[in-house]
């Protein structure tokens, strides 16, 4: 008799990340560029800010003397600002997700036994013994599928029920 355990981590494929700005979201402030830059630097209102009111993130931009292209930089900057932060919250729950699903993996973690000596898979998560290991191995695991939906839809009205 031979015994061994494995761990398998299972988790949904990334998604792209998508930065929406909604432009009732942000301030936007015109100012006079600082700085060396001639004689009309002081007297048009060229330089950006602008100002993510739900972050409270700034960019501002005073790079072009156009006030339309400095709007659009300070814009590129926000974007890509939230868009950091919103990688980073996302990566901090998929890391969440994955601590969650890991265990020692050893053998007291046991998801499922498939014991071929007697032909059975049990299932240690609800207690779900077949003895009909020959199919479930060739693929035949709807059984399987439709006791742990069966459980989890159970878990989730008790919850639910709990709540109110």
């Amino acid at each position: 008799v031979h015994t061994s355990a494995a761990t398998v981590m299972v988790l949904p494929e990334a998604e792209d990340v998508d930065v929406h700005i909604d432009p009732k979201d942000v301030r936007i402030d015109f100012f006079c560029s600082s700085g060396p830059g001639g004689q009309s630097v002081n007297t048009t209102y060229s330089a950006v800010r602008l100002t993510h009111l739900p972050t409270g993130l700034v960019a501002q931009c005073q790079d072009e003397k156009s006030q339309h292209k400095n709007k659009d930089k300070a814009f590129k900057v926000l974007r890509s600002r939230l868009y950091d932060i919103e990688l980073a919250k996302r990566q901090e729950e998929d890391a969440a997700k994955r601590n969650s699903q890991v265990s020692s993996g050893d053998r007291s973690a046991k998801i499922r036994t498939y014991n071929y000596s007697q032909g059975r898979v049990t299932d240690h998560r609800i207690g779900l013994t077949l003895y009909d290991l020959g199919n479930i191995i060739n693929g035949d695991i709807q059984r399987i599928i439709d006791e742990l939906q069966l459980v989890d839809n159970t878990e989730k009205l008790k919850v639910n029920s709990d709540v109110f």
